[in-house]
């Protein structure tokens, strides 16, 4: 008898046990917080009582003459600095180099070309939370029998634009033509971020990363999408993992270029310090340790040296854009800067940038123009402000996970890598982490094929695997 209850007791503490470890999965799970949808009202002056205007029109990319004009009596007035003998691009833009890039823009860069190039997509406008939205909207030319079309939101990041995206637009949404697998056919949805392109600026203070999101995902609810991809790098980054923290259950899959992690923990200060020496420790491949040591130069060194830019656009954007906005060679000079060291280091050695390795002339002065002609690049910087006016990791996206799935595509010359290891504590269902054969930050523009390939496979994995309707 004495047996018989003891066994009863264990069978009951089993129970009990079971019993808590059950209720704990199931409030735990209640408790996997998201983040709340922001309806802000960015427009002028007071918010109007009445109801927003949801109407999309079409938007074409146009210049006028008076403004061309002024361009060019601007560009025939600049004054140059003599750069220091030798120095190369390790003091910025190197102005022997800028006369060159000047000299083309006003000699052969042809912009009613371009502009013809920009509108060959369909670019539409509406008004959401009070100001106009840009996106350019891309559907499949041509779709197999009984494939839809899935909906892909792709977002830039600063000093780019949409216009990143053109070069992989038609692989995604065409990629049969361009020998890539049809398995997945997308219809590919580039908003501009407000305050950058066409997009209106905001008129408010505290326009952030969240209140870009959810403009967002209103824009891709309209758009009639409940279901839908998303994309990005730089910006496009934060502003894709916030959506997905706000809208999980409409996100099928995100998938990034960049994805830094801003809520370091003690295991990420000691995977710096020991990472090195013990890397399967941390979780570390031989890649990363490649990529991140030695970490003072690797890591630290290089943010001081690279990030003054964003110290001056985090604290008085204002006051530096005021002189960008009104020459179009500091436009220049500060945004080439950003496309020579962020697509490779190295490129700091060479008196051009390295900036027509990876890239034509046509394409990095039809981004610099489109900051030009919209007057944007003030508002582009503020963001800076906007995000990281509170410290760096005291907001609560930094502190929530992403449960959506997740691929990331490292590429080598990114400022500053990312392992697995630590990307895996914020994006907790990660289906493809690859690191890429090269390329560097504007990912989209200088290697589409890459990027192409690497959004496709993943996609096939979600799909295959169904992962979003586990959700």
């Amino acid at each position: 008898e004495f047996c018989s209850s003891l066994a009863g007791v264990m069978l009951l503490e089993v129970f009990l046990v079971l019993g808590t470890v059950i209720i704990y999965f199931l409030l735990s799970k209640k408790k996997e917080e998201t983040l709340p949808f922001e309806k802000g009202w960015w427009g002028k002056g007071q918010k109007p009582e009445t109801e927003e205007d949801i109407t999309i029109w079409p938007f074409k990319v146009e210049t006028t003459e008076e403004e061309l004009s002024d361009l060019f009596r601007r560009l025939d007035q600049a004054r140059f600095t003599e750069p220091l003998e030798n120095s190369c691009f390790h003091y910025g833009t190197n102005s022997v180099y800028l006369r060159k890039v000047v000299s083309y823009w006003k000699n052969q860069f042809n912009w009613k070309k371009q502009v013809e190039v920009l509108n060959k997509y369909p670019q539409f406008k509406i008004k959401i939370q009070g100001i106009d939205i840009h996106f350019v909207h891309v559907k499949p030319p041509r779709l197999p029998e009984g494939q839809s079309a899935k909906p892909l939101l792709m977002v830039h990041g600063w000093p780019g634009s949409f216009y990143e995206f053109y070069k992989i637009i038609p692989l995604l949404t065409d990629p049969a033509s361009h020998g890539l697998s049809d398995e997945h056919i997308f219809e590919v949805i580039c908003p501009s971020i407000p305050g950058y392109g066409f997009s209106e600026a905001p008129h408010k203070k505290d326009f952030n990363s969240i209140s870009a999101a959810s403009i967002f995902y209103e824009l891709m609810l309209r758009l009639g999408f409940s279901e839908f991809y998303a994309q990005g790098g730089d910006w496009g980054w934060l502003i894709c993992t916030n959506l997905a923290q706000i809208a999980p259950s409409h996100m099928k899959g995100l998938h990034l270029n960049l994805a830094s992690v801003t809520n370091m923990g003690f295991t990420h200060l000691l995977s710096i310090l020991l990472g090195r020496y013990l890397p399967g420790l941390f979780g570390f491949r031989d890649e990363d340790v490649r990529r991140m040591f030695p970490f003072l130069k690797k890591g630290l060194y290089r943010i001081l040296l690279e990030a003054g830019y964003a110290h001056i656009q985090a604290t008085k954007p204002d006051t530096v854009g005021c002189g960008l906005n009104d020459s179009p060679v500091g436009l220049a000079a500060y945004i080439l800067e950003k496309f020579s060291t962020w697509t490779d280091l190295e490129f700091r050695n060479l008196e051009d940038g390295g900036l027509e390795r990876k890239f034509n002339l046509d394409d990095l002065l039809t981004n610099i123009m489109i900051y030009w002609v919209s007057g944007c690049i003030v508002s582009s910087m503020r963001f800076y402000k906007e995000n990281l006016q509170k410290g760096i990791g005291t907001q609560k996206h930094e502190r929530l996970t992403v449960q959506v799935p997740t691929g990331i595509a490292s590429f080598p010359n990114e400022v500053m890598h990312t392992p697995q290891a630590w990307a895996q504590k914020k994006y907790t269902n990660i289906v493809s982490f690859h690191f890429m054969p090269r390329g560097g930050h504007f990912a989209a523009l200088e290697e589409p094929e890459l990027l192409a390939e690497d959004i496709l496979q993943f996609v096939g994995k979600v799909e295959k695997e169904q992962l979003w309707r586990e959700k």
